[in-house]
């Protein structure tokens, strides 16, 4: 049995390793619909199953399953392990009862969760993943999604300069994200990151230029995709979340007008209307005092406020993919703390899948599940984002890894000297060396790594590295 994908949405109890046996954590773990879903709910408060199209038989079968979770894990924990895989995308799903709807998991339509029995008996099935199979353990593992929601090959973008020059800023880039999963692009300043962003949307700067490549979005190319199909896709499908909130708003208009011009734009809706979707957009970011905030400029907000502000209007037409780069880039400690928890409260909440920019390591850890390392327009390692932090492979990994602090007790201030540093600086992409990019800096260069670049080495599962030292 299949139920509709609407039915499906996993909520956060942090990750969880693919390769665990025992995929039952606890006796709350189940599926429920989501209560904030419209029109789910009818006028006494229960959940319509009929309105998703869910049969009478099909509602008691869902709920046996999860019974038979909750009450088998406690008593017998080995026995439910092989029984069910309960996962999504690396998250556990919880609920605390499945008769108890009071829950706010991410949109219905766009949750990831397999559940089945290991007998090879689909229960649920999530759109994108292939049947279960027999023999237990997380469906996941080594079953990456059938289908990816975008699709980057080989992406190399040029920028010209004042003599007319052609330099390459990203090089060979290639990369997918799935539906509801967030990845992120790590880096020092200058290494590609925001122009592979940008290259994205098609939004280079003067004198940048795709040159080769492949970008492929919810089945569509936009390399080659002209400008009026682009439009419908910025903002309403993909989003950006602009890392200075300062330059991106208005200075003389009302925050509320700018996002329901967003929508305007989009849905084509009347003003009241757009206006109202606004108010909801910001009431997804903000607390409270919604039409103080609708009705301000961007000079009577804090940045913090203003960041929130550019969240919103990145998510009012509710996109399939969000990128955001540097978005908590001009704040104070306190408030980047704030925006990083309210764009993974969102992610849960809503199932966007996330392209994050960063160059600080410690930005993307508590957010993205897979990673990217990018050094001088190049990716050099990609992997799950706990395994690549955990055991970095790349030298130039490595060494971004070890420049963040791990505590009070190792920081400077404490007595222990300085962090470490990568010696040396990115090279002048005009002027590249002409083996690996990131030779005169590595502390585990080799003969070949001044002739030419390491081709991609797949070490282990799920994980890709450039580098000689694992036989590139």
């Amino acid at each position: 049995m299949q139920l509709p994908p609407n039915i499906c949405g996993p909520t956060s109890l942090g990750p969880a390793p693919c390769c665990e046996n025992t995929l039952v954590r606890d006796r709350r773990n189940a599926l429920l619909p989501n209560k904030h879903s419209q029109g789910s709910y009818d006028s006494s408060g229960t959940f319509d199953w009929r309105r998703h199209g869910i049969t009478p038989s099909q509602r008691q079968e869902t709920l046996r399953a999860f019974q038979a979770v909750q009450h088998a894990a406690p008593k017998n924990r080995n026995a439910a392990s092989r029984s069910w895989a309960i996962m999504a995308t690396g998250h556990w799903s919880v609920a605390t009862h499945p008769v108890h709807f009071d829950l706010s998991p991410p949109p219905l339509h766009t949750a990831r969760l397999v559940c089945s029995l290991a007998s090879g008996k689909t229960l649920f099935l999530a759109p994108g993943f292939a049947e279960a199979q027999p023999g237990g353990g997380c469906l996941l593992h080594g079953r990456p999604p059938q289908a990816a929601l975008l699709r980057v090959r080989d992406l190399t973008v040029q920028l010209a300069t004042d003599t007319g020059a052609a330099i390459p800023v990203v090089e060979a880039v290639s990369f997918d994200i799935a539906a509801g999963e967030a990845v992120g692009i790590l880096g020092e300043s200058g290494c590609g990151k925001t122009t592979t962003a940008l290259a994205l949307l098609r939004l280079l700067p003067p004198g940048g230029k795709i040159v080769r490549g492949s970008i492929e979005f919810a089945g569509r190319e936009l390399v080659t995709s002209g400008e009026r199909e682009l439009e419908k896709i910025r903002g309403a499908e993909i989003s950006l979340i602009f890392q200075e909130p300062g330059i991106a708003l208005h200075p003389m208009r009302r925050v509320g007008d700018q996002v329901g011009e967003v929508i305007h734009a989009h849905r084509g809706w009347n003003w009241k209307r757009c206006r109202e979707e606004a108010a909801t957009a910001l009431a997804q970011v903000f607390s409270g005092e919604i039409s103080r905030i609708s009705e301000a400029y961007p000079h009577q907000l804090s940045g913090g406020q203003r960041q929130r502000v550019l969240i919103a209007q990145a998510l009012a037409c509710r996109p399939a993919l969000v990128i955001a780069d540097e978005p908590t880039a001009s704040l104070d400690a306190t408030t980047q703390a704030e925006i990083l928890a309210l764009i993974k409260d969102l992610k849960l909440r809503l199932g966007v899948a996330l392209l994050l920019i960063s160059h600080n390591p410690a930005i993307l850890a508590g957010l993205a599940d897979r990673i990217l390392v990018m050094y001088s327009g190049r990716v050099v390692e990609e992997g799950p984002l706990e395994r690549v932090y955990r055991a970095p492979l790349h030298p130039y990994t490595k060494g971004l890894l070890a420049s963040m602090p791990r505590g009070a007790s190792e920081s400077p201030a404490a007595g222990k000297g300085k962090l470490p540093a990568i010696s040396g600086s990115p090279p002048d992409p005009a002027r590249l060396p002409p083996g690996c990019p990131f030779e005169p800096r590595c502390p585990d260069r080799l003969a070949i790594c001044t002739t030419r670049g390491p081709a991609e080495v797949q070490p282990e599962a799920a994980r890709r590295v450039w580098c000689f030292k694992y036989g590139g």
